[in-house]
């Protein structure tokens, strides 16, 4: 195999997207470009209603293409001799569930005149969670005649979802989903758009979106059935016959480069793009993800995978975000959980709360103080629901709690325990796992967390008792979208035949790895069995637990600590 071999990864975050240029022979990140969305607050387009969250597609559009020429420009400079033509495949990772609404030919009706300002006619991004009463009746309905749905989607349909989304757009602005001929998600339109393959009747669909985020199953024939979804809205029910009849995973390419976006980009024209997927899944086959391996993405929310061979009997999980075969590596289930906020929930700390103003490097400083604290010292719990909770209770209604304070709690004090609650939110998805025969042999963190704050990595690691790796790979998103351009690409090309083969060479961990101090460990222990009595209490209707004790107990933590 060529050492001068290349593959992109096309990220494509909340906030910016990015383009990753990769050796595929070794792993190694030889230009990487990142530009920020134009439109709404940092990418976002925001309302006064707190759970709307949209994104304006032709932000990626520009994205791509920006970010695309700075990455060759810069390859060329860091590699004597780089040329674009050593790119042999692209893969393309998202957000989601993102669903976009599009005409007939398969473009967004926000870049048409009548709807450009128009919000419903974006693209509704992940952490949108407008479609709340939907999701409740999608719930409902399911769980009275299709309980066979919920069963593979953990119990619950959520409002990040697909359907809950656009079942919302049908009732609140129905000027828009009449306009639309269908739907898509933004991690099949953007594979799409780059091989002029995005009109509704040529979109590839991949399987990791349809199957965890819209109840896309092939046992029952793909997406939930008409008569189910006739019975939402009449309209919903015709919607179905103009979605796409079968979803794939992502070691399939969905066409070639178009001569358009080669002139645009400089790529040669024809080059393979690999079905879409999350990023977070994606971070997943970037991490190393296998079975017996936990991947946690840990970003502004946080995702958590775990891979099982399809030959192995696996039970239905409640709680998780679907369980879908081929959805995160070809050959086994995907099992997706997560925390619909945790990079979030310190941002809105230190940014909206602001503690110590607006200086710049408030992280820094109060991660500084926080970790000069036993654990216990503050007196403090927190939930982690700030966003809702995502996994294992899959309900955006809940919100964050702070227990403790007293007249002299300090900033640093709530700093560390937002992030203790965070660790316990991801013990409970770890505890979820196992109780269902799901063995956690390794945990690999990666994402913006991992990389930049040890204090979180060790707390993680003090509140699981388990060692804690990091992903060699700063941008595993866009590293794992890059591992499937190389797949996609195929042997002949020069590329990889396989994920297992591309993944042991291009993927890697790094040296340092977190281990759980076992005093601090006892002392999370104590404070974790409060912190379910909060879970529970809070988020399960039939509990029955009395919180009597929760403060006196914490105090008592409280001052042994401080002894």
């Amino acid at each position: 195999m060529s050492a001068t071999n290349y593959a992109i990864g096309l990220d494509y975050g909340t906030n910016s997207v990015r383009t990753l240029i990769v050796n595929i022979a070794n792993g190694r990140e030889v230009a990487s470009a990142v530009w920020n969305y134009e439109h709404g607050t940092q990418g976002v387009i925001l309302s006064r209603d707190p759970n709307l969250a949209r994104q304006h597609p032709a932000d990626y559009v520009k994205g791509a293409e920006v970010t695309i020429k700075k990455a060759l420009a810069q390859a060329k400079r860091a590699v004597r001799g780089f040329a674009p033509d050593q790119i042999i495949g692209i893969g393309v990772d998202t957000t989601g569930s993102t669903p976009l609404p599009v005409d007939r030919h398969g473009i967004p009706l926000a870049f048409d005149k009548r709807f450009a300002k128009h919000p419903a006619a974006m693209a509704w991004l992940w952490k949108d969670h407008t479609g709340i009463a939907e999701a409740t009746e999608i719930t409902a309905l399911a769980g009275k005649i299709r309980p066979q749905y919920l069963a593979k989607c953990g119990g619950t349909y959520s409002s990040e979802w697909f359907f809950s989304k656009i079942l919302h757009c049908l009732r609140t602005s129905p000027e828009v989903f009449d306009a639309a001929f269908s739907w898509a998600e933004c991690s099949d339109w953007v594979p799409a758009m780059l091989t002029g393959t995005q009109a509704p009747d040529k979109l590839t669909i991949g399987v990791c979106a349809a199957g965890h985020k819209a109840m896309y199953n092939d046992s029952w024939g793909g997406y939930p059935d008409a008569e189910f979804l006739a019975q939402l809205d009449p309209k919903l029910g015709e919607l179905r016959s103009r979605l796409r009849p079968k979803a794939h995973s992502i070691d399939r390419s969905v066409g070639g480069l178009t001569l358009e976006w080669a002139k645009r980009t400089g790529l040669p024209m024809g080059l393979p793009v690999a079905v879409g997927a999350f990023d977070a899944h994606l971070g997943g086959v970037g991490s190393g993800i296998a079975p017996g391996v936990l991947v946690k993405i840990l970003g502004t929310s946080a995702c958590d995978m775990i891979v099982v061979p399809l030959g192995e009997k696996l039970a239905d999980i409640p709680g998780l975000c679907g369980i879908v075969p081929g959805s995160i590596l070809p050959g086994c289930y995907g099992l997706e959980a997560g925390q619909s906020a945790v990079g979030d929930i310190f941002n809105w700390f230190v940014n909206y709360i602001q503690p110590l103003g607006k200086k710049a490097g408030s992280h820094e400083v109060l991660s500084a103080a926080a970790a000069k604290m036993a654990p216990g010292e503050s007196g403090l719990l927190a939930l982690d629901w700030n966003n809702g909770n995502r996994t294992v209770l899959v309900d955006q209604r809940l919100t964050g709690l702070l227990l403790g304070q007293t007249l002299y709690t300090t900033p640093a004090e709530i700093y560390r325990a937002l992030i203790e609650a965070t660790a316990f939110g991801a013990l409970t998805i770890i505890s979820r796992f196992e109780e269902y025969g799901l063995k956690v042999d390794e945990i690999v963190n990666c994402g913006g967390i991992a990389e930049k704050n040890p204090l979180v990595m060790q707390i993680y690691a003090d509140v699981t008792g388990r060692p804690i790796k990091i992903s060699r790979s700063a941008q595993t998103c866009a590293l794992g979208a890059a591992i499937a351009g190389a797949v996609v690409a195929g042997k002949a090309a020069g590329g990889y035949s396989n994920y297992p083969d591309a993944q042991k060479a291009m993927t890697g961990l790094k040296s340092r790895v977190f281990k759980p101090n076992p005093a601090a460990h006892a002392v999370y222990k104590e404070l974790y069995s409060l912190y379910r009595k909060l879970h529970d209490a809070f988020g399960i209707q039939q509990a029955t637990g009395n919180l009597y004790d929760v403060m006196k107990r914490l105090i008592e933590i409280r001052n042994r600590a401080r002894k």
